[in-house]
């Protein structure tokens, strides 16, 4: 079953939704608004580390006709995890980690399709950024046939400095990227380690690409010289999974 997208608007409501905890998606903020309220919602989003857009006015009227004060948010589906909990928990139970780091994949159907393969290759939890990424709404539900339910989605404020806490916990990072030496199938996927997938247009940022152990690629032998990202992520996952049902 998809679930509602729950939106709250105005100025007064977005802020309890905020000050309650609630698990906020997205904040959509006019390029109107100015003044107190600006500086309010604009310190309480920095302070919780929550996502935000500066959107024209035509669009806010566009998602509903009501007084919204320029001011729409979208209430989370899920309840984001923390890695810092789920990677103790993990050795705890002397399992192998296996996580995917998504930078800035923002097509929904991506997303979806690629928790999907995920939850199906037995990975652990999801980390993306909490600016610049899919929002994770019934469309990203639909193409994750559900797995979304079945798997930890980690949002985080700095993808850098996630990426250095797996570092010193001993997880070896691997960056997915065309101007790699490195094909996919020649590395060794036992040890405990995470897969960065980046977006299709820009790729991995260059600070997350040096803090990586390794670059991999997959060969591409005809005219176009890229894959779809969801369709890359199913080939290296697939390409772990083998490799380590083959050490069981």
């Amino acid at each position: 079953m998809l679930p509602k997208e729950k939106m709250i608007y105005g100025f007064h409501a977005v802020v309890e939704a905020i000050n309650s905890e609630k698990e906020i998606e997205k904040i959509f903020l006019s390029k109107n608004l100015s003044g107190n309220n600006l500086r309010e919602i604009i310190k309480l989003t920095r302070e919780k580390n929550l996502p935000y857009q500066f959107v024209p006015i035509e669009r806010l009227n566009k998602i509903t006709t009501k007084n919204h004060q320029g001011v729409i948010a979208y209430l989370s589906s899920i309840e984001y995890q923390s890695i810092e909990q789920i990677v103790p928990m993990i050795f705890e139970k002397g399992e192998n980690p296996f996580f995917i780091i998504l930078d800035h994949i923002t097509d929904v159907r991506n997303f979806g399709a690629i928790v999907r393969t995920a939850e199906c290759a037995g990975v652990h939890a999801i980390i993306i950024p909490d600016k610049g990424s899919a929002q994770i709404n019934a469309d990203a539900f639909k193409s994750s046939a559900g797995a979304l339910h079945n798997i930890p989605i980690c949002r985080v404020s700095n993808l850098v400095q996630s990426i250095k806490y797996l570092l010193n916990c001993g997880i070896k990072i691997f960056s997915t990227t065309e101007k790699a030496s490195k094909l996919y199938y020649q590395e060794d996927y036992s040890i405990p380690l995470a897969i960065i997938l980046g977006s299709e247009d820009k790729g991995i940022s260059d600070d997350i690409k040096k803090l990586s152990n390794e670059l991999i690629k997959i060969p591409m032998f005809g005219k176009i010289s890229s894959l779809n990202v969801s369709v890359a992520a199913d080939i290296i996952l697939y390409e772990v999974v083998k490799q380590r049902s083959n050490k069981l």
